[in-house]
């Protein structure tokens, strides 16, 4: 039917961005630390599930149903203190250009001063600018997350 259509083209519109970008201390794929919810929501789309043995209020915002790659937001008091990327999504990057799915090294070179933390079976490479921490997170040598956070959130997770 038409209604149909139309909900469908209205979803994929207002789906998670192909392409989402980290801006250190700031933002990743335009949603920045203390956005609301609504915030959130409405920047990354209507495909969300809710975790429910979360610690804090956590979204996971993907680009439809059953997805694996996407983001994760948690929420304090109704503001983001924690966004990162789930799974590896194809084709996002830093502001400077750093992709997942890159070469520890490649971090390594433009990020000098990181502090590393061991999580288990992957490692967390972190950098402080005020209240903001950008997190990079390393499996096997591969950049395959990253992220940014308030210092009170954990950097394993």
């Amino acid at each position: 039917t038409l209604s149909a259509m139309v909900a469908l083209a209205v979803a994929l519109l207002l789906a998670l961005p192909q392409e989402g970008v980290l801006v250190p201390g700031r933002s990743l794929a335009g949603v920045e630390l203390g956005a609301t919810e609504r915030q959130a929501r409405r920047t990354l789309g209507p495909f969300v599930g809710v975790c429910r043995g979360c610690d804090r209020r956590t979204l996971y915002f993907t680009r439809g149903e059953f997805e694996e790659t996407g983001v994760g937001a948690e929420f304090v008091r109704g503001r983001a203190v924690a966004l990162y990327t789930l799974g590896m999504p194809r084709g996002w990057r830093t502001r400077s250009g750093l992709r997942l799915g890159a070469a520890e090294l490649e971090f390594a070179d433009a990020n000098r001063g990181a502090l590393r933390t061991e999580c288990g079976h992957y490692s967390a490479l972190s950098v402080r600018r005020g209240r903001a921490v950008t997190v990079f997170w390393v499996r096997a040598g591969t950049l395959w997350a990253f992220g940014i956070q308030r210092p009170s959130v954990p950097l394993c997770r």
